[in-house]
């Protein structure tokens, strides 16, 4: 994997603080994939690091944002605006992280999924998780994509989409 999109992550998200007026740094580094299916294109993916050092705690409230909501957006902006006119090949998924906020909601959502697969195995009925955002769900689909008596799908519109997991097979 080239390290020219992460460094181009850091330099967009770099200026896109300095636009606000916060100076900082951005770390970089290379998302480890949950797995490698060798019939599906990777996609590079990387994790661009707000140093917080010496941001308040307002700044860091500020920038995270109810439930992450603003953090959200500026990853948002990041992959629509870093993967405009890049070809198929150039594209990358970016994880915008500040004060550790990513891995320990990334440890709920898996911990959530983790309840919901153990409730649907025993009822055998599906669960919709509701109040996740489009890559929080895409990081259960990922979870779940290995296993082989539980499926998990998306259903409704923004901003009301839940993530369904049933049984495979299920007929309601």
């Amino acid at each position: 994997m080239s390290n020219i999109p992460m460094q181009r992550g850091q330099q967009w998200l770099k200026s896109l603080l300095e636009l606000t007026g916060i100076s900082t740094e951005i770390r970089g580094s290379v998302e480890t994939p949950h797995s490698l299916e060798e019939d599906s294109p990777a996609i590079d993916s990387y994790w661009l690091t707000i140093d917080e050092t010496n941001l308040t705690p307002e700044q860091i409230g500020v920038l995270i944002g109810a439930d992450g909501s603003v953090l959200d957006a500026i990853q948002y902006l990041a992959n629509s605006t870093l993967n405009i006119n890049q070809s198929e090949a150039g594209q990358a998924s970016y994880t915008v992280e500040l004060n550790g906020y990513r891995v320990k909601r990334q440890a709920e959502i898996q911990a959530i999924a983790e309840a919901v697969a153990v409730q649907v195995r025993s009822t055998g009925q599906e669960v919709e998780i509701r109040s996740l955002s489009s890559a929080e769900r895409r990081f259960v689909h990922t979870l779940f994509q290995e296993l082989t008596d539980i499926e998990t799908f998306s259903r409704g519109k923004e901003p009301h989409r839940h993530l369904v997991v049933r049984p495979v097979g299920f007929e309601p």
